[in-house]
């Protein structure tokens, strides 16, 4: 059963029950009112009758049936209220008056002359009476007399209202219904609207979305499902650029080992099945030797990247600066031999780092910045302490980088200038291993670069201070 036909189906059991609750309740309160109030007005009559009767002098003194039916004709013409009326001894009936009166019920053992008794009869055509029943003294005797009021008008009524209850009744269901069902369909179609983004994210459309605002539960239902099935299409986006990546590694990977094995294998099995000169041996010898060497570089590099990523770091207070300048003063003779100018502007200050890998990611921003002045210029390396950590700065005057390659930069083997890089021994891991170490420091790095003004690469380490 769907959920709005369970809607209306408990709106209407509801209704049902409420409005015959309060119907019925209604109905039984009127009718008692009526009731009571017949009551009180017939035990107020046979009170005045009573009276009248002992205000008419000595009842001993009826000495014929005559002359009591005279005297209750009299009352009856005077505005007597009765349906019926039975007087009567123990030695039989003195009077009856009323086609009702042989259905009188005897009450002469629950009655006295201090008390009345009240019950409900109905006689041979259906017509429903009230009957009083008491006694009084008339001299030494006593007599009981018994009077009925005809309250068939109040059952009637009650019957006319329950049977307009039923049509009220069954309108009202009919109405309910079509309003509920109503009210059903329009809270229900938000959740339609939901189960239909289920099947289309199912199907793999991951780019839709509900856009359902009502400010209500569903409504925030809604959100919460936009969310994530936004963070869903995320991170499908974001696996399919994984799978990329990694697709773009094996193949790089693949090219970088086929080149040099190709050229190893082929120079050995010169030397092994060709006679060839001193020279021609010594030059295949180290041909195989630097590209033997260009595969050691290769492996070194990704199992950096491997320990990087899989190893914990522990950091300890370091000073950036005196790391820095240790390793500038390293390294400036052989950049002096290039033409290159290496300057260092170190500040002051302390911060946790690990000193290993901070100094190769030192090393490979310089090692890429050095790269990229085939025909000399200037380096400059920074470092300065921040809040969180420090930032090391290294940037160059060369050629600069294209814009559409600043983000491809840290995928390993992604080279700018792929020819360039393989003849100054580059592998195209080094980035990516100085993304690595500054992922473990809790930071990121960033390039700034144009084509012909240089490039400038900052590194933000936030492994904190103590």
């Amino acid at each position: 059963m769907k959920f709005r036909l369970k809607i209306t189906f408990c709106m209407l059991c509801l209704m049902a029950v409420l409005f015959g609750i309060g119907s019925s309740a209604l109905i039984a309160i009127s009718f008692q009112d009526g009731l009571d109030r017949e009551k009180e007005a017939a035990k107020n009559s046979y009170r005045m009758l009573i009276y009248t009767l002992q205000m008419t002098g000595e009842l001993e003194t009826w000495s014929s049936t005559e002359e009591i039916q005279a005297l209750f004709r009299q009352l009856s013409d005077q505005g007597g209220s009765w349906s019926a009326i039975s007087l009567y001894s123990e030695d039989g009936r003195l009077y009856s008056s009323g086609d009702a009166a042989e259905y009188f019920q005897d009450p002469r053992g629950t009655v006295d002359t201090q008390h009345c008794a009240i019950s409900y009869f109905e006689d041979g055509a259906g017509e429903r009476y009230l009957q009083l029943s008491g006694a009084f003294l008339a001299g030494d005797r006593t007599l009981y007399l018994d009077m009925a009021h005809n309250i068939s008008m109040l059952y009637r009524t009650r019957e006319q209202q329950q049977a307009a209850y039923r049509r009220i009744f069954l309108g009202m269901t009919v109405l309910c219904a079509a309003l509920a069902y109503t009210m059903a369909l329009v809270l229900t179609r938000s959740l339609s609207r939901l189960s239909k983004g289920a099947r289309e994210i199912a199907q793999g459309n991951f780019s839709y979305r509900s856009g359902i605002r009502s400010g209500d539960e569903i409504g925030r239902l809604s959100e919460d499902f936009d969310r994530m099935a936004g963070q869903v299409e995320q991170n499908i986006l974001d696996l399919k650029e994984s799978v990329e990546r990694q697709e773009r590694f094996v193949s790089s990977f693949t090219h970088e080992l086929k080149t040099p094995m190709t050229a190893v294998l082929g120079y050995a099995d010169l030397l092994r099945s060709q006679d060839l000169t001193e020279e021609e041996r010594r030059d295949a010898a180290n041909y195989i030797f630097s590209e033997g060497k260009r595969l050691e570089r290769l492996s070194l590099k990704l199992l950096d990247i491997y320990v990087a990523d899989q190893g914990e770091v522990v950091l300890s207070e370091q000073n950036p600066g005196r790391i820095v300048r240790d390793m500038a003063e390293h390294l400036e003779p052989g950049y002096r031999e290039q033409g290159i100018v290496l300057t260092c502007r170190c500040g002051q200050g302390r911060c946790l780092l690990e000193p290993d890998l901070f100094r190769s990611l030192l090393v490979n921003l310089l090692d890429n910045a050095r790269k990229a002045l085939s025909d000399g210029g200037e380096v400059t390396v920074s470092v300065e302490t921040t809040a969180e950590g420090c930032t090391l700065c290294v940037e160059d005057n060369g050629p600069g980088i294209p814009a559409e390659s600043l983000e491809r930069l840290t995928e390993a083997f992604y080279r700018v200038d792929k020819s360039r890089s393989r003849r100054q021994g580059g592998a195209g891991l080094g980035l990516t291993l100085c993304a690595k170490i500054a992922e473990l420091h809790k930071g990121s790095l960033h390039f700034e670069s144009q084509e012909g003004r240089g490039t400038k690469v900052i590194a933000e380490l936030k492994g904190g201070r103590l």
